[in-house]
């Protein structure tokens, strides 16, 4: 059975069973000190419109709602962190977010460690800001012989900054708990068919060949071609047919390049900052099972809507039949805590 828990992820790791987890894929927040948006936009022909369409024709856009996060990690930390901690920090990073990586990423770090399988895995999703960061603190807890790779996912689409190279890329820290004992199977990445099937035999031709972003060019059409750990790949285009209007959405692309090679059919992911619950769409196309956890209501109604066909989910925290999708309902969202007491949430900010 595939779970959707809705709180806090820390409290709700800390019941999750030790060694239950085959994978772990998050994309916590990067800790940009904004608050990240998604609006969601139609517009109507209309003779008093605000923009321009086809052959000169006028446009209305109308505003259907917005999903956000914040993204800030800048709380008062006195008292919350050793005096030896700090002082480390001082003298090796004084620039970082003290509470961002030692009191919000740190403890959930340690209970991903925890949950995962001897030959688990986990991929560790972050930007350039921080992910220099991130690594010194991942280092201390699976060991610097755990991590295997940077990769950088490099897309195409976003703003284009005048005053410095814009940034194009995303960072995905890749480390196992076990350097002689893990699962990575490039076979099971989806092929593509060659251009030319005609040079390259009938068993080739039937089989196909590993995306091309995936190699490194100067081993194109050399025996034992190696896996680049430069992705390029779009991101979820603003008219894309998967887009679900959540704020930082990765393409299923992207997820399932990460599923099928760290993880086999019927083995457990986990994603704790599980936005619109793409790790989970990748679980069901892949035959994987899927835990996913997230406290923003507006991630719970876009997985419920995303997921409103599938039975066998158990939701976790929530009950789904409160649960409109539209950010314009009136009803309340039912929280289940812990404590078994009972919080009523409103889907109008």
């Amino acid at each position: 059975m595939n779970k959707i828990y809705f709180g806090d992820n820390l409290s709700i790791l800390k019941t999750l069973k030790s060694e239950s987890i085959d994978l772990i894929y998050i994309d916590p927040p990067f800790n940009t000190g904004k608050t990240q948006k998604r609006k969601t936009i139609k517009t109507i022909r209309s003779k008093d419109g605000d923009r321009n369409g086809f052959q000169g024709a006028r446009y209305k856009t109308i505003e259907m709602g917005q999903k956000e996060y914040k993204d800030s990690f800048h709380n008062d930390i006195d008292g919350l962190i050793p005096e030896e901690i700090e002082k480390s920090y001082e003298e090796i990073a004084p620039y970082a977010s003290i509470y961002y990586l030692e009191q919000f990423i740190k403890p959930r770090i340690l209970e991903a460690y925890r949950l995962l399988k001897p030959h688990g895995s986990l991929y560790f999703h972050i930007d350039y800001r921080e992910v220099h960061y991130c690594k010194i603190l991942l280092d201390c807890i699976f060991g610097r012989e755990c991590f295997l790779n940077e990769i950088i996912w490099a897309y195409d689409f976003g703003g284009r900054a005048r005053s410095k190279w814009p940034a194009k890329h995303d960072n995905i820290l890749f480390y196992v708990k076990d350097p002689k004992n893990y699962i990575f199977k490039t076979n099971e990445l989806a092929r593509i068919d060659y251009m030319a099937p005609g040079l390259v035999g009938p068993e080739k031709t039937r089989i196909g060949k590993l995306p091309t972003d995936t190699w490194w060019w100067s081993n194109i059409g050399k025996k034992g071609m190696y896996n680049a750990d430069v992705w390029w790949m779009t991101i979820v285009g603003t008219n894309s047919r998967e887009r679900m209007g959540y704020p930082t959405q990765k393409p299923t692309n992207l997820i399932d390049r990460i599923v099928l090679a760290s993880s086999l059919q019927g083995d457990t992911v986990l994603d704790f900052f599980a936005g619109s619950g793409t790790v989970g769409e990748s679980c069901l196309k892949n035959n994987r099972k899927f835990i996913l956890v997230d406290n923003n209501i507006q991630s719970i109604e876009v997985m419920n809507q995303r997921f409103m066909d599938q039975k066998n989910i158990e939701w976790i925290g929530i009950d789904p039949e409160f649960i409109d999708g539209s950010m314009k309902s009136k009803k309340p969202y039912k929280k289940i805590e812990n404590n078994n007491s009972t919080e009523i949430f409103s889907s109008e900010f």
